[in-house]
């Protein structure tokens, strides 16, 4: 008989938990927070979850040995890791790189990002969240002048075209209920959410005839997108495509090529003591399951797509 535990993994699922390759579908989750700092915050990790802590640079430190897998914490300002971003155009020497992190550290959040885990393991974060906020780690969903965010990096079922397209359609199509259910009605945090697609750009990749091959997706995503600053940013899936096509059109934008849909709609709210990553990883899965459904028309077994579907 299937136990409570097993009942709610599955819950959580996505419709589609193995890979094209036949591997198991992985996503990484990237969490960041105010107060301690990104040392203090690594060591908080390695005590409580087990592994050991090692400086990458500074400003930036991998815990390894976790059963989660490794995990980063770093403060969240290129500038201060001349080192991993050779796509600056304009890069620090160490000694001031470093100066910079500990200068920007009251105003510039740290970030915690982890290896890809399984997805059936999602739920162990939640351990990972009270131990930073155990070290001091707090927020409230927005800093200044942009959000707190909480991050999933998600495996796609298939790499292929009409896959990332239905993603991309099903997204479409809540996104203003994702964005609601995230803002809970406070004019803040709606304010330093990343800002919606282009209007036109949702009219053309809604209609039901926009099914494009990997080059054309690409160039009308780039017009209309030359930014990572999207609820559902494509940029590294597309760069892992074609990364030419991609730092043709953006050169020094904060592009990772990975093969994986980089989520960025949600917010952290380490203050809040009640807070845990699954509430939107489960408003992740809406786009999860409405993809499912939404293929490319002229198929056997595909349907047609529509704002109702």
């Amino acid at each position: 008989m299937m136990n409570d535990a097993a009942i709610d993994a599955d819950a959580l699922g996505p419709p589609t938990l193995i890979a094209a390759d036949g591997s198991l579908r992985r996503v990484g989750v990237e969490i960041e927070f105010l107060g301690p700092s990104a040392r203090a915050a690594a060591q908080a990790l390695s005590i409580d979850l087990g592994g050991t802590c090692q400086a990458e640079d500074p400003h930036a430190f991998r815990v390894s040995g976790v059963g989660l897998g490794d995990l980063l914490v770093e403060t969240d300002l290129r500038h201060v890791h001349p080192d991993r971003h050779p796509e600056l155009g304009v890069r620090l020497g160490r000694r001031m790189a470093a100066w910079l992190g500990t200068v920007a550290s009251p105003f510039v959040p740290r970030e915690l990002i982890t290896a890809p885990i399984p997805i059936g393991r999602l739920q162990e974060m939640d351990l990972a969240v009270s131990s930073l906020r155990t070290a001091g780690a707090h927020g409230h969903g927005a800093v200044l002048w942009d959000s707190l965010g909480l991050h999933f990096n998600i495996d796609p079922p298939r790499l292929d075209a009409a896959t990332v397209t239905a993603f991309l359609k099903a997204f479409l199509l809540v996104s203003d209920r994702l964005r609601q259910e995230i803002v809970r009605g406070s004019f803040r945090r709606a304010l330093v959410l990343p800002p919606d697609y282009p209007q036109a750009y949702k009219q053309r990749v809604l209609d039901p005839d926009y099914w494009p091959d990997l080059p054309t997706l690409t160039d009308d995503y780039l017009v209309a997108n030359p930014t990572r600053k999207r609820g559902l940013d494509l940029l590294p899936l597309l760069a892992h495509f074609d990364e030419q096509r991609v730092r043709s059109v953006l050169p020094h934008e904060k592009i990772g090529s990975r093969p994986v849909f980089h989520y960025r709609l949600p917010q952290a709210h380490l203050s809040d003591f009640a807070w845990s990553i699954m509430p939107d990883w489960e408003r992740w899965l809406l786009v999860e399951r409405l993809a499912s459904h939404l293929e490319e028309p002229g198929e056997k077994g595909r349907v047609a797509l529509s704002p109702s579907a």
